[in-house]
């Protein structure tokens, strides 16, 4: 008698993983750093050349990709949080006529997403639970 086939072991994509933890945390600082340094400087402003909006979407692509294999919580909030901040960039960036309050009010936001995925990519550093 044949024994069934299992289906290949799921691991997580950060977590346990200190080198990805640490570099999840470094990039959504700086992130957090950029809009925090826009804010203080007055440049609410995306930058809206086609190039720029591609380069949101591919990474919004991406980010959406990488959200759908997540196993746990912690690796959700930072990819959730990576895929906000994206799509408030995509759209900043592809909206040209956007109004200043409106454009600090997104650059706000950004400046929150990013602090919390750097808090996220943090928890991810110990290793998950068994269950």
């Amino acid at each position: 008698m044949e024994e069934p086939v299992k289906p290949p072991k799921r691991t997580h994509l950060i977590c346990g993983k200190p080198v990805l933890s640490i570099a999840g945390f470094l990039v959504s600082a700086y992130f957090a750093y950029s809009a925090y340094a826009d804010l203080r400087d007055g440049d609410f402003f995306w930058q809206n050349g086609w190039w720029t909006v591609l380069t949101w979407a591919v990474w919004l692509v991406l980010t959406a990709g990488l959200l759908s294999e997540t196993r746990c919580w912690r690796e959700r909030l930072l990819f959730g949080c990576a895929l906000a901040a994206f799509t408030i960039g995509l759209i900043f960036s592809a909206w040209t006529s956007a109004q200043p309050a409106v454009a600090r009010y997104a650059r706000e936001a950004s400046l929150a997403v990013w602090s919390v995925a750097a808090l996220s990519s943090v928890a991810t550093l110990s290793r998950p639970t068994k269950t």
